[in-house]
């Protein structure tokens, strides 16, 4: 057929029209050679009563078929023809129908041509009438069976079954007498119609079978991997068609073809019979089952919206609900559909499982941080297997029931894809196993000799594998998918490169193992490459340095047992610091731990499950070593326990306090007290130490005698401080108080510490002493306050140079004060001292007290005025370069005169310091007169002030001396300076007051030399 074919012109402008196509694009279209034998069969063969056209949404390619398309949603142009000739040049406007539908509705539009147009057309006799004897009727059948092809298509489309009616049953038949006419063309019509009937039964039995021998099993049979939802889709489509299917032979024209075949007792009726009944079996097993798969729909339905990690919990509600259908429905009572539906249940999980890990982003994570990716697999393999272990429970579960069939079938035909996917996902889990283990070489450092060149092996062999992973990461394989081949040729090569590595890292490990000369160090390097060393090759490789760190193990616990039979009789080989038996005790615990640390050291080799037989042999050398140490601890409890008790038995019986010295006391048998209350705080920890009745006793009272002993050693201490520093002019103020507390330490000497009510009597006598002691110690503390201030006044300075000025006084006013408002305060403390001591203010030891108090302000103030003379007598040195005091020499007209004179104000200087001492009041109530009064009379002051009086006469004589020598030279001050050289340059020399008249006389060479020389030898 050429494309220029004429006949092809109708449907070309239509198409062109309809698909706003191009002429080139419908050129294109007719030339393939497929498409001009669709388009020849069309119009050359009239049993072809259909076309139709439709366009890709995608390409906007053109397609051509004889048959419907299916699941088009765009239009579709449908050419048909109406008649049976064939199509040519002349008659195909005539005899072709062009109409543009839906593409779900090309098939209606087939159906509604054949019964609106062809149909009525081929009925009419005034339209047959001009055609071939036989035509019109063969012309109707065809096109009564293609309407009814299209019928039963469209049905099957929609998911029903169309039974389709006689040809010869025709409206004006339903009603007739056709059986009771006996003419020839009555007979004629009656073997026609049954005829028709009977094939009409025929392609119902056919139809119906065809649908009713439809199981849900067939996609398995397949190949396929259907899921629970079309199971559930299958029997409630099946449910829908059966009620269609039973619709139709209930309609009134399908009891027309019973009537007919009944009536003519056709072999068919029969069949139409079995076809009834086979109808309403499958209609009630459809039923029973749709009604008893819901329960299993609606739980399925809910764990597709859980959270994956929620499906293992929900997997025992997912079995029993597949028990109860197995046990409710009968027709479901058949291993073939437990196992069909058991199936698509595990498809279903394995497409979850997919979902969650993300098919083919599952190794993204194995480059990085495989762990949570690990994590995932890990939670899928043991959902699955949860899966498979509640079936397992409830296969047992409905033998022990006994009253149902059991699931006798075998459970591979269930999981055989499940197991499969396992086995994948299991290869997955252990690529990140291992993955996670080869990551932590990043941190891996070895030790010892050349332990630096062997990690830097381990790191290269760790960069290896991160290159080893980056290409597995970066395969585009689904690894999810167990059918995609490419990835286990992926994860076959990266198999082959983690062994190469492993065989690296076994010559790495050899020789630290090697290295290792104690188990503590083979333990430590077992848990640092623990996480290989369950790998199969490098465990291989090792073992014989697994079996020597065993070896040394054993090694360890003989040196253990040596050296507890070596020291265990050496008195002080324990410790210096604790009790002996304490210390024996914690030297057996240590060689306990010794040992206990080595059968750890081996715990951690059988970790790998080396099974070289040393187990039981290490276990009886450390019980062996165990019960040897445990029989010395029972020995040393025993003994310290009896030597505790009699040692307590001593104690209790002491008085609390003796005599250490004379005039001392102390607390009787502190110390040992101390000892033994520190051995039973230690005996109390350890609860198989027995305390004997003694030992008892002192460790129930343990806290009121250590209260007791504390209060005892503070009262000793107070009263030794109360009694040894004790000051001769305090002694008769305090000698009674002494006395008193004396005595009631005396009485406590009649008490033991095994006494009742020691406690309390301490408490008592403890207070009266430590009251004594407060008043005591305050008044100390007063004397030690005057002293202070006494001392302070020393250190005053009353006088001090300022620069090149003048010696003044320095801050007068405020030193004053200071030692006003200090004597003031000696009064204040020296009354509240009287108080204290309770002291008679008319006592004579209270006169001495206060005469000591007395000397003791008098020596301050002395040293006050002795540091002030000093000064003066250190700055009036005349070796000293510094100023003492600052005169100027002042040239006047009637001579020389010193500005201040010199020794004006010493004096008051003088009596200035000495008034210092008059401030403070007198303590001393027997002595007279204020402390300058008697300072004014110590010889050791008046010496100095003679001294600093003396050295001022010589000052004085010294100015005098100068001041006479300038005087000779006043003219040089007296006289103006032009005046004396104007008379020297005219009379050759200076005139004299009375000369009036001179000759002028011009000065010569000696005149100046004699001036100049005279000049020179002036002071200016």
């Amino acid at each position: 057929m050429d494309a220029r074919d004429e006949r092809l012109d109708p449907v070309r402008s239509f198409t062109l029209t309809s698909f706003r196509l191009e002429e080139e694009r419908w050129l294109q279209f007719v030339s393939e050679e497929e498409t001009q034998v669709i388009f020849s069969t069309f119009f050359n063969t009239p049993d072809y009563k259909n076309l139709f056209l439709c366009q890709d949404p995608e390409d906007g390619g053109l397609s051509v078929d004889l048959d419907p398309p299916k699941n088009v949603q765009t239009k579709v142009i449908c050419v048909s023809r109406s008649g049976r000739e064939v199509i040519t040049r002349e008659n195909v406007r005539k005899i072709l129908i062009i109409q543009e539908v839906e593409g779900e509705d090309a098939k209606s539009f087939i159906i509604a041509v054949s019964e609106e147009v062809t149909c009525p057309l081929l009925i009419n006799p005034e339209t047959s009438r001009r055609w071939v004897v036989g035509l019109a009727e063969e012309a109707l059948r065809s096109t009564e069976q293609q309407r009814n092809e299209a019928l039963v298509m469209e049905a099957q489309m929609e998911g029903g079954t169309f039974l389709t009616y006689p040809d010869a049953l025709h409206e004006d038949q339903l009603h007739g007498n056709t059986f009771t006419d006996d003419t020839e063309e009555g007979k004629l019509s009656h073997t026609k119609l049954l005829y028709s009937c009977d094939t009409t039964i025929t392609e119902w039995v056919k139809l119906v079978s065809d649908f009713l021998q439809q199981d849900s099993s067939q996609p398995v049979l397949d190949g396929l991997d259907p899921l629970p939802s079309e199971e559930f889709n299958f029997w409630r489509t099946r449910l829908k068609n059966l009620h269609l299917i039973q619709q139709q032979l209930r309609s009134s024209r399908a009891q027309q073809v019973v009537s007919v075949v009944q009536r003519a007792d056709s072999v068919y009726w029969s069949s139409l019979r079995d076809l009834y009944s086979e109808v309403q079996e499958g209609l009630d097993e459809a039923q029973d089952l749709t009604v008893n798969l819901d329960s299993v729909q609606e739980k399925l339905e809910e764990l597709e919206q859980m959270d994956y990690q929620q499906l293992g919990d929900n997997m025992a509600a997912l079995m029993e609900e597949v028990r109860q259908l197995w046990i409710r429905s009968e027709f479901y009572r058949r291993p073939c559909r437990v196992v069909v539906l058991l199936q698509e249940i595990c498809n279903l999980f394995i497409q979850m499982s997919r979902r969650f890990l993300h098919e083919e982003e599952v190794m993204s994570g194995l480059g990085s941080d495989s762990g949570p990716r690990l994590d995932d697999v890990t939670l899928v393999i043991w959902t699955l297997q949860t899966l498979k272990e509640e079936y397992r429970r409830c296969r047992t579960q409905l033998e022990q029931d006994g009253d149902t069939h059991n699931w006798d079938f075998p459970s591979n035909l269930v999981f055989f894809n499940l197991d499969h996917f396992l086995l994948h996902l299991q290869s997955i889990q252990e690529v990140f196993s291992v993955s996670l283990k080869l990551h932590k070489l990043d941190s891996a450092v070895l030790s010892g000799v050349g332990g630096r060149m062997w990690t830097d092996v381990v790191q290269q062999v760790y960069q290896d594998f991160l290159g080893h992973v980056i290409v597995l990461c970066d395969s585009t394989c689904d690894p999810t998918d167990p059918e995609d081949q490419s990835f286990q040729l992926h994860l076959n090569h990266f198999w082959f490169q983690v062994s190469d590595l492993e065989r690296r890292l076994v010559s790495v490990l050899s020789r630290a193992f090697e290295d290792c000369c104690t188990s503590s160090s083979g333990a430590k390097l077992v848990k640092m490459f623990g996480f290989l060393l369950d790998r199969p090759l490098i465990q291989d490789q090792l073992r014989p340095h697994l079996t020597r760190l065993e070896e040394l193990v054993l090694e360890e616990l003989d040196q253990t047992e040596v050296l507890f039979y070596s020291e265990r009789e050496e008195p002080n080989a324990f410790s210096r610091f604790t009790p002996s038996a304490a210390a024996g005790l914690c030297w057996t615990q240590q060689l306990r731990l010794r040992a206990e640390n080595s059968l750890d050291h081996y715990r951690t080799l059988q970790q790998l499950d080396l099974d070289s037989g040393a187990s039981q042999l290490v276990l009886q050398r450390f019980q062996q070593i165990v019960d040897l140490l445990q029989d010395f601890t029972d020995r040393v409890r025993s003994s310290w326990s009896s030597l505790l008790d009699s040692d307590c038995e001593f104690i209790l019986k002491q008085p609390l306090i003796q005599n250490n010295l004379p005039g001392m006391l102390g607390v009787n048998c502190s110390h040992t007290i101390q000892g033994l209350l520190k051995e039973l705080r230690y005996v109390s920890r350890k609860s198989d130490v027995e305390l004997r009745p003694h030992a008892a006793r002192l460790f129930t009272c343990r806290d009121d005698i250590t209260q007791s002993c504390l209060s005892l050693s503070h009262m000793v201490s107070c009263y030794q401080q109360v009694a040894s520093d004790v000051l001769p002019v305090e002694l008769p103020l305090i000698r009674d108080q002494l006395q008193d507390l004396n005595q009631n330490l005396l009485e406590l000497q009649g008490y033991t510490w095994n006494s009742e009510g020691v406690q309390q009597l301490v408490e008592q006598k403890r207070e009266r002493l430590l009251l004594v002691h407060s008043s005591v110690s305050r008044a100390r503390a007063n004397m030690a306050a005057v002293t202070r201030v006494t001392q302070e006044w020393a250190e005053l300075h009353l006088l001090q140079c300022s620069g090149d000025s003048l010696l003044e006084v320095s801050d007068t006013e405020q030193t004053y004060r200071r030692i006003r408002e200090e004597g003031e305060e000696v009064l204040r403390l020296t009354q509240v001292n009287r108080s204290l001591y309770g002291a008679e203010v008319s006592s004579e030891s209270w006169i001495r007290y206060l005469d000591h108090i007395d000397d003791q302000v008098q020596d301050g103030l002395f040293q006050l005025v002795l540091r002030s003379l000093t000064v003066l007598l250190d700055n009036m040195n005349p070796q000293s370069c510094s100023v003492f005091l600052t005169v100027s020499l002042q040239l006047q007209e009637t001579g020389s005169v010193f500005e201040p004179s010199v020794g004006d104000g010493l004096s008051d200087l003088l009596q200035s310091v000495y008034s210092a001492a008059s401030l403070p009041l007198r303590v001393s109530e027997r002595r007279h007169g204020n402390y300058q009064v008697s300072l004014q009379q110590s010889p050791d002051l008046s010496a100095l002030e003679q001294e600093v009086m003396h050295r001022l006469l010589q000052v004085k004589e010294e100015a005098e001396r100068l001041s006479a020598g300038l005087d000779r030279y006043a003219y040089l001050w007296q006289s103006d300076r032009r005046e004396v050289m104007q008379e020297f340059l005219t009379y050759s020399r200076q005139l004299g007051d009375e000369e009036v008249e001179v000759e002028e006389a011009l000065p010569t060479l000696k005149d100046f030399q004699r001036e100049t020389e005279q000049r020179g030898d002036s002071p200016g």
